[in-house]
């Protein structure tokens, strides 16, 4: 694309705590990729530690070395780490003691009974990587939008500090972070602020301020579960789980509503447009199975390591999604071919006609077929989980059919395609949610 064509992106990250070193590995790997070099990214937002992801990214940008935001991600997740002995003890002693708290093994302890040590380290980490003596309030819009959620636990009011209205500081991000149960309250403006995990997570909505084409979202909390939670521990991460997804998927399902109706013709005017809504998001953790929620609080170097890796390979399967889409919608069977892998094949069920396995020279026809007839349906929101999925529809003979594709990567190829009903394909979601939607 050209400059003048490029499509206009932003990305949210949900926080997490040490999971979101899941979402430096997406965002380094994701700004340095030569396939961004068709998008121009317009705002990032964040809560908690995506909203130092966020920070990391955007500093970056506001030097106009989108590269380079991989260097500062990468450099403050090492800083963050439990390097030393001692410091790896004691994290194994926090991480525990929280696992055990939230069983009711242990009483919790107040941050305003210990030391306020951990939050002037929070402080000179976020300093090395980013010089926040330089950032002015960007009242003109020539940068990124940068929202940082956090919530006034004493008026109950959600707060997005807004870098086009105030002066981005350390501050503001040690309020995003402020878990109630691990620091004290931060206070800014007359504000005192929590965690913004208890209000938006992350902020979506302040974001179509920045007028984009698309919306990428990190999620950090898996959507769905394939086994009813018994344990204490189970139950405490599931609803850590759910509570954490609440508010962005209540933004996001009004996004998609808006964006059906800008399809359906229904809603005309007012400025509204429609904002592809993608979704990377993070595979439950195996350690969440015998620590709970208390796996965010890990700073193992290993473990923050494999996290970032992580991050990394999702966003290639990012990457090869957009491009297979890209060349599904334009019926482009070159593409579509190049996207596949050698031994890839492809199966089908009702609503769609049954096939498969299908595989080698009668693939590819049948893909560029297939391309010819089912629509992705980019109103509902595309995600990219273990396997990406897609809405999509066929419509025939005054009738639609509604489906999902769900397709597999190994090296960056598709090696499986699969067309089927919503209920199996959507691993859970009842229904293929938000894609997308732009506010006035």
């Amino acid at each position: 694309m050209t400059n003048g064509s490029e499509r206009r992106v932003a990305i949210a990250c949900q926080g997490g705590g040490s999971h979101t070193a899941f979402t430096a590995g997406v965002l380094g790997r994701l700004l340095s990729a030569e396939e961004l070099d068709e998008y121009r990214v317009v705002g990032l937002s964040g809560t908690s530690g995506g909203a130092v992801c966020a920070l990391l990214a955007w500093s970056a940008l506001l030097d106009d070395d989108r590269r380079g935001a991989r260097e500062r991600l990468e450099g403050f997740w090492a800083d963050n780490s439990a390097s030393s002995p001692i410091e790896a003890a004691v994290n194994a002693w926090m991480v525990w003691a929280a696992t055990l708290q939230s069983t009711g093994v242990l009483p919790a302890i107040s941050p305003y009974d210990i030391p306020n040590t951990g939050m002037e380290h929070f402080r000179d980490m976020l300093r090395r990587w980013v010089d926040f003596d330089r950032i002015q309030a960007d009242q003109l819009a020539r940068h990124p939008l940068l929202l940082i959620g956090a919530v006034d636990v004493l008026s109950g009011r959600f707060r997005a500090f807004h870098s086009r209205r105030d002066r981005i500081t350390s501050d503001m991000i040690l309020a995003s972070a402020a878990i109630p149960t691990a620091f004290r309250t931060v206070h800014i403006d007359g504000g005192s602020y929590w965690d913004g995990l208890f209000s938006q997570n992350p902020p979506v909505h302040d974001l179509l301020e920045a007028k984009p084409d698309e919306l990428w979202v990190i999620q950090i909390n898996p959507t769905t579960r394939h086994t009813e939670p018994r344990s204490l521990l189970d139950i405490a991460d599931r609803r850590n789980e759910l509570s954490g997804n609440l508010s962005l998927y209540q933004e996001l399902h009004v996004i998609e509503k808006i964006d059906q109706l800008l399809d359906e013709g229904v809603l005309v005017g007012g400025g509204y447009k429609q904002v592809t809504v993608r979704i990377i998001e993070l595979p439950r953790q195996r350690s969440t199975r015998w620590l709970g929620p208390a796996s965010k609080l890990n700073r193992d170097g290993r473990f923050l390591r494999d996290l970032m890796t992580e991050g990394e390979r999702h966003a290639d399967s990012f990457l090869t999604t957009l491009a297979f889409e890209q060349a599904w919608r334009r019926v482009d069977a070159t593409e579509l071919i190049r996207c596949l892998a050698d031994d890839a094949e492809l199966t089908s069920t009702d609503p769609f006609p049954v096939r498969g396995p299908v595989r080698g020279r009668q693939l590819h026809e049948v893909v560029r077929d297939l391309a010819s007839d089912v629509r992705m349906d980019l109103t509902r929101k595309q995600v990219t989980r273990e396997k990406a999925t897609w809405s999509v529809r066929l419509d025939e003979e005054g009738a639609t059919r509604r489906g999902l594709i769900a397709a597999e990567f190994q090296d960056n190829r598709v090696t499986r395609v699969h067309l089927g009903p919503i209920t199996t394909e959507g691993r859970g979601d009842p229904e293929p949610a938000p894609t997308r939607s732009n506010s006035p």
